[in-house]
């Protein structure tokens, strides 16, 4: 990526040479433009908020800015890019979205997040430590950037504008307002799962901003959750384990189970723990931030179960679910098993034979499908 500082090599993580999508956007080039063109004093405490692959972090290292995320794939990609920048560490302060933020932010970028209520909890959360003279200068794509994302910016830090457009990216620039009234925050927000879903019918369920579909129970993990291995599995993963609702139905039917959450959001894994303790589950349980099942030894896991996203921020790829499976594949001892929640149409089954020889279709409706694979020898 081309920057008013000079050229940074940037890649995602995990890194792959055959991964078309790159780690930085126009967005990301649009920000760094106008910090230089209008010459922003970047003094004092800099925060960078949502940064996806570490592209902003990277280009204003010499400023030692603090990165928030709630991504450990982002992080490891941050950290990888300012390594091969040549930059100290400690340069750059890495702080995950379950972390105090700083107590004075002195320049504040945000990278505006797909969720909206992410931003909601991030913008409420460093809101006491924004002062009247903060530059607050949001980012994103024209298609990322709606009327209730100026309102959030608006409500919570003061008057909001957006700038033209450029390579289909746009700016917003916000002028904080201490005297502003700011609502409280929302998150983490519970409520009572429905009837109907096996072991936790009725149950508490955590969510804090920016899991998926955390204001209510998702259809297809309502069906996943009807279509649940019996007990006896032994060591278990809810991987991907969102606000953990699976890994805890398995769990609360099962108390010999030994159930690990892993997922790399580090809201999702702060909302599984929480949901798991707010209905007093018994046995053993850990919580993970990680890449899918990487560290974890191989052959040591009896049951994976999975419901794999399908999105890279904007971009529709499979290259998650690919590495999920593959990375289950390894855990799995032989004679375990990974069961799929998917999409009909995302064709699971034909990556599933491809991968372990051999997939079961165990449940099915007009929408979604539920997979089994069983690891051979």
């Amino acid at each position: 990526m081309t920057t008013p500082w000079g050229e940074v090599e940037l890649t995602r993580f995990p890194e792959d040479p055959r991964d078309p999508l790159r780690a930085w956007d126009a967005s990301d080039a649009y920000l760094l433009r106008h910090l230089d063109e209008e010459k922003v004093p970047l003094t004092g405490t800099v925060v960078v908020v949502g940064d996806r692959w570490g592209a902003l972090a990277t280009a204003l290292a010499e400023h030692r800015p603090v990165q928030i995320t709630d991504s450990f794939l982002g992080q490891e990609a941050t950290r990888a890019n300012l390594a091969r920048a040549g930059v100290e560490p400690g340069a750059v302060r890495l702080l995950t979205t379950q972390d105090p933020p700083p107590e004075r932010v002195d320049v504040l970028l945000v990278r505006v997040p797909k969720s909206l209520a992410l931003l909601e909890d991030q913008l409420l959360r460093l809101a006491p430590a924004v002062h009247a003279d903060t530059v607050v200068v949001g980012t994103g794509m024209v298609k990322e950037i709606h009327t209730s994302t100026l309102q959030l910016f608006e409500r919570i830090l003061g008057p909001t504008r957006t700038s033209l457009a450029r390579q289909k990216a746009r700016l917003i620039f916000c002028t904080p307002d201490p005297a502003l009234e700011r609502p409280a925050n929302p998150w983490p927000y519970s409520y009572a799962l429905p009837d109907g879903v096996g072991a936790v019918s009725g149950r508490t369920v955590v969510n804090h901003a920016g899991v998926f579909c955390a204001e209510r129970l998702d259809i297809g993990t309502r069906f996943f959750l009807r279509h649940l291995p019996g007990p006896g599995a032994g060591r278990v993963v809810d991987l991907g384990c969102g606000n953990g609702v699976v890994g805890t139905a398995v769990a609360l039917a099962d108390p010999a189970a030994e159930v690990l959450f892993v997922d790399e959001s580090f809201q999702a894994v702060a909302s599984a723990e929480a949901t798991y303790k707010a209905n007093g589950v018994p046995g053993h349980a850990e919580f993970r931030v990680g890449d899918g099942l990487a560290g974890v030894a191989p052959g040591s896991v009896d049951l994976v179960l999975n419901n794999p996203p399908f999105h890279s921020h904007q971009a529709t790829t499979d290259a998650t679910a690919w590495r999920m499976f593959t990375g289950a594949k390894r855990a799995l001892r032989p004679g375990g098993e990974l069961w799929v929640i998917g999409n009909r149409h995302l064709g699971y089954h034909v990556k599933l034979r491809r991968l372990f020889g051999n997939s079961e279709l165990v449940a099915s409706d007009p929408k979604f499908v539920v997979l089994k694979a069983v690891k051979r020898g």
